[in-house]
């Protein structure tokens, strides 16, 4: 049901993990942990998968700060728990509260500074990641909340591998050379890397890069892409419980 990274491991009172496709009681397409609140699933069935995965990682729904996400590269800092939207990175600095974005082929990256216990989940798809949004997240981190880059552990979870993720010359134009590479005559771009390289940019040094690919692990994991636009969501979350 639900994916821990390993990198966070050592920290006391940090709550992180990703969920699965397995565990919930949503139908086909859906099956089964769908907890995207914005699809057709029957909203008694996300309303008890989203329990499910919560007391997976010891915490309550209650307790969740999420967003309904545009793609965009806006930064919420979030210190009570509520819903809202426009939001593709949600910052909290609140113990007992915990940041969630839904993800199903785009890009989940969890960030955490155990000094200033100061937790964030962000969203990135191309555009997230081409509008910077992992660099735009750290400076906040960093003006806002004190947090020194050196400090700071992250998590890239499962999304849409390079071997995937063909796209048109106009989205390939907007990405580096090390960040892309031609199968055939169609470019495909490395969503892990691209955001990867924000991150050690910034002087990030303990990285986690989850090796799953939401189209090949599509029995784990939702797919958007595979699956035609007709499924379900993960869950990233983070935060500090005490």
């Amino acid at each position: 049901m639900t994916c821990k990274p390993q990198v966070f491991q050592h920290i006391p009172h940090l709550v992180a993990g990703i969920s699965t496709r397995h565990g919930g009681v949503s139908a086909s397409p859906y099956s089964s942990l769908n907890l995207g609140v914005h699809t057709d699933d029957h909203p008694e069935h996300i309303a008890q998968n989203l329990s499910r995965f919560c007391h997976s990682l010891g915490i309550s729904e209650q307790t969740l700060i999420r967003s309904f996400q545009v793609h965009g590269d806006q930064i919420w800092d979030g210190q009570q728990p509520d819903y809202l939207s426009g939001y593709d990175a949600i910052i909290t600095g609140k113990t007992g509260v915990f940041a969630g974005v839904g993800v199903a082929d785009c890009c989940p990256i969890l960030l955490a500074d155990p000094n200033k216990k100061i937790a964030a989940a962000i969203h990135a798809g191309w555009k997230g990641t081409v509008a910077q949004i992992v660099s735009k997240t750290l400076h906040r981190m960093r003006d806002t909340y004190g947090s020194h880059p050196a400090d700071i552990l992250a998590y890239i979870g499962p999304c849409i591998s390079e071997a995937h993720f063909e796209v048109g010359d106009e989205v390939a134009e907007q990405f580096d050379g090390a960040h892309k590479h031609l199968y055939g005559s169609k470019w495909h771009v490395n969503l892990k890397e691209a955001n990867a390289d924000q991150l050690r940019t910034w002087g990030v040094q303990e990285i986690e890069i989850d090796s799953a690919c939401t189209v090949e692990n599509n029995s784990d994991f939702f797919s958007h892409r595979k699956e035609k636009g007709l499924t379900g969501r993960m869950l990233a979350v983070i935060g500090f419980s005490a």
